[in-house]
């Protein structure tokens, strides 16, 4: 049986060749953009699964925003540093993670980094990283969506196993969690490598009430 690669593993080997291929997803740049118009000035934003800085903690904080961005990859953090000196970027994992920031944040983004880990932990993801958007701040996040468990694929030329919830479990989890849903859309995109195929996205920008 081929052994299942972790999803720190994977991104320490695709590195920078990431950014190039997944970067410029359209329905990110969306998101960040509505994200930007609508936070106060020098606002405090968790970016979960900061890969190379790029495109998230670097347009927040080119925005004038105090971003933290955090990635289980260590190659990735890297990367961010040097990429985005105006941001500061952590080795650290979702699960685990404890927020030196009191009072939560005004925004949590979190795109695309909780496909590798199971179902339940997925879930528990949503629970704390809505736990950290403080009152009147927002969640901003982005998946491949699919009520799927334990499935076992080769993305980038890599053996992963993959998980994800549905659009619906995704929505009904952050009412649970007290959120507001304020939009949501689904699109598709083609990554710039045929080692990838077309993904379908889901989006999800939602806040807690003040």
């Amino acid at each position: 049986m081929t052994r299942r690669e972790s999803a720190a593993e994977v991104f320490d080997a695709l590195g920078e060749r990431y950014e190039s291929l997944f970067g410029p997803v359209p329905g990110q740049l969306a998101a960040l953009e509505w994200l930007v118009e609508r936070l106060p000035a020098g606002a405090r934003v968790l970016d979960v699964g900061s890969g190379t800085g790029r495109p998230t903690a670097e347009a927040l904080a080119r925005a004038g925003h105090a971003v933290t961005g955090i990635d289980v990859s260590g190659a990735m953090v890297e990367a961010a540093r040097a990429r985005v000196p105006g941001a500061r970027f952590e080795q650290a994992d979702v699960r685990t993670y404890a927020p030196e920031a009191s009072g939560g944040f005004d925004a949590v983004c979190s795109f695309f980094p909780l496909l590798v880990m199971d179902q339940p932990d997925i879930e528990a993801a949503l629970d704390r990283m809505a736990s950290w958007v403080a009152p009147g701040g927002y969640l901003v996040l982005a998946t491949v969506p699919g009520d799927i468990r334990g499935l076992d694929i080769e993305w980038m030329g890599h053996p992963v196993t993959v998980s994800s919830l549905s659009a619906e479990q995704h929505l009904r989890r952050l009412a649970e969690a007290g959120l507001e849903v304020l939009h949501q859309h689904t699109s598709s995109f083609v990554p710039a490598d045929p080692l990838a195929g077309p993904e379908e996205h889901f989006f999800c920008y939602a806040t807690r009430p003040a």
